[in-house]
């Protein structure tokens, strides 16, 4: 009985086969393999490197192939044998790095290096707005460049993911750096940031509730010191002490009690920012004629004028001067001075959105699919997209999807 049954689905199986069945098509793979150059850095003080040894090592085990110019991850203490030991390839020749389909670095490509530059290339690194001039676009555009501003990746939450984590390094940095100018050793006021028991705790003020500002005030708070911050946004400084997570002394710009808190203060901490242009001047040449002897001034928005009136951009070279006897670090990269850690954070945010890159099949299937990326995008295949700069310099701009779109 069994039998039978078995036999009848083995003739209906066999018929089964006979009738015409769904076309099979192979699936292809869409992963692309990148083929990637990281140069070494030319621009002064530049001491970061974008991918660390480790995830030059995913990449490689990805598929991908890296490049390296010898001594680009010197400056971070990343040596030459520790990415040749991942599987990246070494060259001493400056050129050689250029012939990779992405480029991917720190400082803008200056000049020089954009001549180096191949056709259709990508370029992954900082562009800075306010520092660019027409003819810097229009070279990348004659090359049909593909640039990526990394200033301007967004994350999930739509945060600026770069800006974010060089913000927290530079506002736990600038505390530290003030302990150092305090001691002896810097010939400051021979101040232990923060005191202990008995004495009276050092007094520091932070201009600014931003990102800079909360994680300046976090270490500085840990270490002992008296807090003090001010900014104009009340929605800001709500949300800095709920993030600190404990009473701090917090204040809208009001120049009197402004004015009282820096020139009684041990440390001045500027960190406000513009959205645009140059950083906000609340601080007067008046006042900090009348800050006491040897205080210490860090004035992190330099590189947007300063917050400062008395500030002028300094080096890591020679970081300080001294103005009415009061100490001013006004070093616009601080990152580099700690160009490990901030390494460390970037190959976090690129080292993924590499490997999405190579999964996806390329940059405009990555472009297409995440808005993070989109926003980046300055230049796509030798065309304008960023409305800012083609508003400020009276250049044609283009619809970054309708590129992308018409390239589908």
């Amino acid at each position: 009985m069994s039998s039978g049954i078995l036999t009848g689905f083995s003739d209906i199986a066999k018929q089964a086969m006979m009738q015409p069945q769904e076309s099979m098509l192979e699936v292809k793979n869409k992963k692309n393999k990148l083929y990637i150059g990281i140069p070494r850095e030319v621009s002064f003080q530049e001491n970061r490197i974008a991918l660390t040894p480790l995830s030059v090592a995913l990449l490689v085990n990805n598929g991908h192939e890296v490049i390296l110019e010898s001594n680009a991850g010197k400056a971070a203490n990343f040596l030459d044998k520790d990415y040749s030991e991942q599987g990246a390839q070494i060259v001493y020749d400056t050129k050689s790095v250029y012939e990779a389909d992405i480029i991917i670095k720190i400082a803008p490509p200056t000049p020089d290096e954009i001549g180096m530059m191949k056709p259709h290339q990508t370029l992954i690194s900082t562009l800075q707005i306010s520092t660019l001039k027409p003819e810097y676009i229009q070279a990348l555009q004659q090359k049909k460049i593909t640039a990526l501003c990394f200033e301007d990746l967004l994350d999930e939450g739509g945060t600026l993911t770069v800006v974010r984590a060089m913000s927290e390094i530079v506002g736990a940095t600038s505390i530290l750096i003030a302990a150092e100018y305090l001691s002896n050793v810097f010939e400051g006021k021979g101040l232990m940031l923060g005191g202990i028991t008995g004495v009276p705790p050092t007094e520091i003020v932070i201009l600014g509730a931003g990102t800079v500002g909360e994680y300046a005030a976090r270490t500085a708070i840990s270490l002992g010191a008296q807090v003090k911050v001010f900014d104009p946004s009340i929605y800001k400084l709500r949300r800095l002490q709920t993030n600190i997570g404990s009473r701090v002394f917090t204040s809208v710009v009001q120049p009197i009690v402004l004015e009282k808190a820096i020139t009684t203060c041990d440390v001045a901490i500027g960190a406000m920012r513009a959205q645009t242009g140059r950083s906000p001047c609340i601080v007067t040449e008046a006042t900090v004629s009348r800050m006491k002897p040897n205080s210490v001034i860090i004035d992190v928005s330099i590189d947007q004028g300063g917050c400062f009136e008395t500030s002028e951009v300094t080096n890591h070279t020679n970081p300080v001067f001294r103005k009415y006897d009061v100490i001013h670090y006004c070093v616009p990269n601080i990152a580099s001075r700690v160009a490990r850690t901030a390494t460390y954070a970037l190959t976090n945010i690129f080292a993924p959105i590499l490997l999405d890159i190579g999964e996806q099949g390329g940059l405009k299937n990555v472009i297409w699919q995440n808005t993070g990326v989109r926003n980046a995008v300055y230049i796509y295949q030798g065309h304008l997209t960023n409305k800012h700069i083609g508003d400020r310099f009276n250049m044609p701009c283009k619809d970054l999807d309708l590129l992308i779109v018409s390239n589908r």
